[in-house]
């Protein structure tokens, strides 16, 4: 029965991500069908990659680092089109963790959340950068972007709320999640999953 409710948990959290990213990616598209209509086309055709990946991501309760990138690259490809040079995008991602295994859509919440809170709220943006590395015999996953926490414990936004009900309910206390101010005007949120990424849903 605990198994169970486990699993409906979860599947109700998952059933609430794709319509989320979906409404701000379609606002995306939206605002580039009258000032530039072929680069809206583009976009549209961006966003067929992304949904394709993400009907697939959501048959699994986890995916590999790998596959959750691509995801991340196209969502990323499409707001690049729509803030040009007022977004840059890094990466730095230790190749021997793309085999490791994540929620799916997770990191593009996040980095769907960095754009909203952060890139979006500056006049001249900012930069978005995705990390993935072994640290302390843990996969650590973070995105950082240009802004501030109002309140670093704020954790209101659907992004931060989804992504620490996931994370218990899949890992229990194995994996973590951290949401804070660096230093300068940057923000960063960090998960720590365990290396051998087992779910608690059978």
């Amino acid at each position: 029965m605990e198994s169970l409710v486990k699993e409906l948990q979860l599947k109700t959290i998952k059933a609430h991500i794709n319509p989320h990213f979906i409404f701000n990616a379609l606002n995306s598209i939206r605002a580039l069908v009258d000032e530039n209509p072929e680069r809206a086309r583009t976009a549209i055709t961006e966003l067929s990659n992304i949904l394709r990946s993400s009907m697939q991501a959501e048959k699994m309760e986890t995916t590999t680092l790998e596959k959750e990138l691509s995801i991340v690259k196209d969502y990323l490809e499409l707001e690049q089109i729509r803030f040009e040079d007022r977004l840059k995008v890094e990466y730095e991602i230790d190749e021997d963790t793309l085999d490791q295994q994540v929620p799916p859509m997770m990191l593009q919440t996040l980095v769907e959340n960095a754009i909203k809170h952060g890139i979006s709220k500056h006049v001249n943006g900012g930069v978005i950068k995705v990390t993935s590395d072994f640290i302390q015999n843990h996969h650590e996953l973070s995105v950082e972007n240009t802004g501030r926490l109002n309140n670093a414990k704020n954790f209101e936004g659907f992004g931060i709320a989804s992504t620490i009900n996931r994370l218990k309910l899949l890992y229990g206390n194995e994996a973590e999640f951290e949401i804070k101010n660096l230093n300068g005007n940057m923000v960063k949120a960090k998960v720590t999953l365990p290396v051998t990424a087992v779910s608690f849903i059978k």
